[in-house]
């Protein structure tokens, strides 16, 4: 019989992108969400509201793991419904599937939970990896309540890991659909002096962090989703300009996007300036056609190393270890291989739009 995984939320861009992943690798595919009961193809949908135990919590039973998604959208203005709304959808969901796994016979083998980078909030030049210290703010907040929610899930004998993931570029959804059409209509300008980081990634390669953290039994705890050598929001505009040929845009005065972001604490100011993160033990992938920078930057020293992250890979795909102060040479060099690298990420996710 196959094995079961679990996708809570599993309906938006993070979860569409995963599906067919795990489908291909033998997995029965079961997503809790809104909509009615349904079955498309090979994937089941079960209906849930994130906050309720349900005929839904059965599906649970001896599943391989639990992929939680769930949260209401952040691009929003940040009213004090909207506010309360995002910080429960996150945090009701993890607790309602702790109470569910409680009632499991045989429970999930693992827990995988998304989170944010957001939780570092604005730490300038400074990299954050895992132990990083936390920021200030709304989406900070809304972070540590998610993970201390995380934390909470009790199950010993269950695994439990946080993928803290950054922006994440691919077709049909993320921060890049809202980007590319700024930039069709010229808007697509690098914010204030431009020298504010974006850690990214390509959902191809986050599809396969996800299903290491299914599959990889040595896998738990905190870790960072991003390519291990995050870009300046000059660099991360430049190149998607280069890409929608548009090669100049007027640059956005910091004040202008942060009122165009309905506020201080939206989180479009993530365009304005987002952890410089890393993992503890960053890898990097050679360039393929939807790659990232990033295919192995789960290794952590608390339970991973480079031979235990090869599976991540594609025959393709060569990893080596890159140090974070190189020599100018080596930098100028690394810095033409992201930008290449972002430049495919960034051909393959505006393709469809």
């Amino acid at each position: 019989m196959k094995q079961k995984i679990i996708l809570a939320g599993g309906s938006g861009f993070l979860g569409r992108s995963l599906s067919p992943v795990l489908l291909s690798r033998g997995y029965d595919v079961v997503v809790l969400g809104r909509g009615k009961p349904r079955r498309d193809g090979s994937i089941e949908h079960l209906q849930w509201d994130g906050k309720t135990l349900g005929a839904w919590a059965a599906a649970l039973d001896g599943a391989k793991a639990i992929v939680n998604f769930t949260g209401r959208i952040v691009n929003c203005r940040y009213t004090a419904e909207n506010r309360r709304e995002i910080m429960d959808s996150r945090v009701d969901s993890v607790r309602v599937l702790d109470e569910a796994i409680a009632q499991c016979s045989a429970p999930p083998e693992a827990f995988v939970q998304a989170s944010s980078l957001a939780i570092y909030g604005n730490a300038g030049e400074r990299w954050c990896d895992e132990e990083a210290p936390r920021g200030t703010g709304f989406p900070v907040e809304v972070c540590e309540r998610w993970e201390e929610a995380f934390g909470r899930v009790n199950a010993p004998a269950m695994r439990k890991a946080v993928m803290r993931i950054g922006f994440a570029l691919g077709r049909g959804g993320g921060v890049i659909d809202f980007l590319a059409r700024l930039t069709r209509w010229f808007l697509g300008g690098h914010v204030g002096n431009g020298r504010q980081f974006i850690s990214w990634i390509h959902v191809a390669d986050l599809n396969r962090i996800f299903v290491q953290c299914i599959e990889d039994a040595r896998i738990s705890g905190a870790y960072n989703a991003t390519s291990p050598d995050p870009v300046t929001n000059a660099e991360f505009m430049r190149e998607l300009r280069r890409v929608l040929r548009r090669p100049w845009s007027p640059p956005v005065p910091a004040p202008i996007a942060q009122l165009g972001a309905c506020g201080r604490d939206h989180p479009t100011r993530s365009s304005v300036a987002e952890p410089r993160a890393h993992s503890d033990h960053a890898l990097e992938a050679g360039p393929r056609a939807s790659a990232s920078a990033y295919s192995g930057g789960l290794s952590h020293p608390r339970s991973l190393h480079l031979d235990h992250a090869r599976n991540l890979r594609c025959p393709d795909v060569a990893f080596r270890w890159r140090h974070r102060h190189r020599s100018d040479a080596a930098g100028r060099l690394a810095g033409n291989l992201d930008r290449d690298l972002l430049g495919r990420a960034f051909g393959d996710a505006v393709a469809a739009l």
